[in-house]
């Protein structure tokens, strides 16, 4: 889940507790170029609060404006850029239409699961009835983010990817602060002592013992990442043995080509076949000139952006119908 959408949900929360009118925005649909991914929220009050977004800025702008004049009561599915002359008012690129749930927001309270689930790094899916209003709250391993159809708009939250990071150092310290507002719920195992004393960064699963078999206890699938940072050949190749065993998604060191080179000639020692080896990343990350350890952690997580978003398929929702007596779909003129 996007850090950004989760901190709508906790304003949204906030609001609602502090006695204000919320409505919530789900992107739900898309045609074109889309601005904002499926499932984005933007969150907004009675009395002009906003958070978050479904575009660059300019459909919240409208949306502002028609609740300041008429506060939604009830369910809506919204459309916008459907004709030319709203592309160019919109400012919808490329031709784009975007589809949006409103929702109405009335109990703090029955927002505080799907906080506490998404804080706890557990993955739980909201089941939204868009005709009754009715919202469910459930544990999942889906791995899809959203579907939606003219009955219910059912979204997944909460880290749907794992990393987990083999060495703990300054490239992982940036590496674990930054993974986590990119959808990554993180796990570090070192098994040096000296290394975790020294580590400071927070909300980091510690995995305890070698890394061989920290590696198999976390039983990888392919919504895992592995990474091994700890340039001790001694730490990186135990974990590297057995996670290119696995269906981890993605599986990757640091060193440079030389030292790259070196590891897989190790790896063929340690009953590894050609093709295994050749699933591994390294050097790792994209080649953007880094040399600081933030700037490492960038390269390896924009690598891990660009890998995930190219082999992700969106799924096609279906279509929605017009009418029921909560529901209703409103071109926006």
């Amino acid at each position: 889940m996007d850090a950004v959408d989760y901190q709508v949900l906790k304003s949204a929360a906030d609001w609602l507790q502090q006695g204000k009118r919320v409505a919530l925005v789900t992107v739900v649909r898309n045609w074109g170029s889309a601005p904002r991914p499926l499932g984005s929220l933007f969150a907004i009050t009675d009395d002009g609060g906003f958070t978050g977004s479904v575009s660059g800025g300019c459909i919240e702008d409208d949306l502002m404006q028609r609740f300041a004049a008429a506060f939604p009561e009830r369910i809506e599915v919204v459309r916008y850029g459907i004709s030319a002359e709203q592309m160019q008012r919109f400012g919808l690129p490329c031709g784009g239409t975007l589809e949006l749930v409103i929702e109405p927001l009335h109990d703090a309270v029955a927002l505080k699961p799907l906080l506490d689930a998404v804080a706890n790094h557990r993955l739980v899916q909201r089941r939204l009835n868009l005709r009754s209003g009715h919202v469910s709250i459930e544990a999942t391993d889906a791995d899809f983010s959203l579907r939606f159809n003219e009955e219910e708009l059912l979204q997944v939250f909460g880290p749907r990817w794992r990393l987990l990071i083999i060495g703990a150092g300054q490239v992982s310290e940036y590496l674990a602060q930054m993974a986590p507002a990119l959808d990554f719920s993180v796990y570090l195992n070192d098994p040096r002592e000296e290394q975790r004393r020294n580590w400071h960064a927070d909300d980091v699963t510690w995995l305890d013992g070698m890394p061989d078999d920290a590696v198999l206890a976390f039983k990888p699938d392919r919504r895992t990442v592995i990474v091994t940072l700890s340039h001790d050949p001694k730490v990186d190749d135990m974990a590297l043995m057995e996670a290119l065993k696995t269906d981890a998604f993605y599986i990757g060191a640091i060193g440079s080509m030389a030292s790259s080179e070196a590891r897989k000639e190790r790896l063929l020692q340690l009953d590894l076949s050609p093709d295994q080896i050749a699933r591994l990343h390294a050097p790792i990350g994209l080649a953007i000139m880094s040399r600081s350890p933030a700037e490492i952690a960038v390269s390896v997580l924009a690598e891990l952006v660009m890998l995930r978003n190219r082999g992700s398929v969106a799924a096609t929702p279906s279509g929605c119908a017009i009418g029921g007596p909560d529901l209703r779909i409103v071109e926006r003129p």
